[in-house]
Formats: C-alpha cells, structure tokens, sequence
C-alpha cells in the first residue's frame, strides 16, 4: 500500500501501529525496515522516525545492532497496566463529570456513538475509538496530566483490548457497558459511574486472565 502525503512520519507511525495492534508485525522477529518501508511506498527516514515514536510509547523495543521488535504481550504488563487504570481512571472519570458543560458532554457522546457504530471487523478502529472514548470521560476534569496518563494506559491497553474483544458475544457485552457508562457519566451520577467504570476495566481484565492461561504465552 502506498501512502499519500499528510504528515508522512504521523501517517506511518498509525499504519505500523495498526499493524502491532493486530498483530499483523510478529514480535519475536526483527522489524525489517527496508522491506516494510518498500511495502508503504516511503524511505527509511519517515519510516525510523516513526519507529522511534512507537518505541516511546511502549509498544516497541530496540536492541544494538538488531533493532526494533514489537513488545511482546503479557500476563503481567496487562496487569500493570490495567491495574494502573482502575486506580486512575473511575475516580477521574467521575470527578469529570461533575464538572462536564454542555459542549464536554456533546463531545462524549460524540465519541460513546463513534466507538458504538465501529465495526467489530475492523478491530483497530475499535481499539482506537475506544481509547478516545475513555479520555472523553476524564478530559473534561482539566488535569492535564492525569488526562495524558489515562489516554498512554489506553495506548498500551489497545492490544489487549482487541485481543479481549475477538472471543464471540465480547462486543455484545462491551456495547451495553459503554451504554452504561455514558448514561452514568451524562447523569453524574458518581457511585454508579464509578461502580460500573470499575467493574468495566476489571471485567476486561478477567477476561485476558482467561485468555492467557488458554491461548497466549506469559
């Protein structure tokens, strides 16, 4: 597939992404930069560019002299990193909604219907629309940093969300929790929202408990 250019670096980086997410870019294996750089129609400057941005981001891996992996997927790391997200995010979510004005709520609701019309055959727009989803419910409580916490968790959090998400009837279930989430949120109703974020995260969770002890490696 050749790339039309936007920001070149920025449409890479989302298309190498999307790969990782996947699953399609193996992670036991050298990224081999000539041959994916010829696959996207681009040099090997937007290319490493690209590359250094999805290292920082934890989703990939460099080592000397052999350069860059896909981290692989964990037990642990989605441990930690959903862990982290209970912790943070249902308390932040429903300080925001105490303070969301009209146009923060449009702006959640906006994206509760984005993630709700993506195809469940497309799971990358899933996991992507998903993550902007979650930030909705915190950005509007205006700290910046617990903002730029929750939304690098979803990050991180993305590859496990679609692999949570491919078992038959999981999108059926995560419909109705989102549902509820918005409904709680647009209320502010602060025990529920955070009750119904709380078991949400944690739901997920148990779910790649199960999956890592049937079909992934620790």
């Amino acid at each position: 597939m050749s790339i039309v250019v936007r920001t070149l670096s920025e449409r890479v980086f989302e298309i190498v992404r999307e790969q990782i997410v996947t699953g399609a870019l193996p992670d036991l294996l050298p990224i081999r930069q000539d041959a994916l750089a010829s696959d996207l129609g681009v040099s090997k400057i937007p290319l490493r560019e690209a590359l250094a941005r999805l290292e920082q981001e934890g989703l990939l891996t460099s080592q000397p002299n052999r350069g860059y992996f896909v981290q692989p997927m964990s037990a642990a790391q989605a441990d930690e990193i959903f862990e982290l997200r209970l912790a943070l995010e249902p308390r932040s979510a429903a300080f925001a909604s105490t303070l969301a004005n009209e146009a923060d709520q449009a702006a959640a609701y906006a994206a509760f219907e984005a993630l709700d019309s993506a195809a469940n055959n497309n799971l990358a727009e899933v996991a992507i629309r998903n993550r902007a989803f979650h930030t909705a419910l915190v950005r509007p409580g205006g700290k910046l940093l617990t903002t730029q916490l929750v939304e690098r968790l979803a990050v991180l959090a993305e590859r496990y969300v679609v692999a949570q998400l491919k078992p038959a009837g999981r999108d059926a279930r995560a419909h109705l929790e989102h549902r509820g989430l918005i409904d709680a949120w647009l209320a502010r109703d602060v025990p529920l929202l955070t009750e119904r974020l709380t078991a949400h995260i944690q739901g997920t969770l148990d779910d790649l408990h199960a999956q890592f002890r049937t079909t992934m490696t620790t």
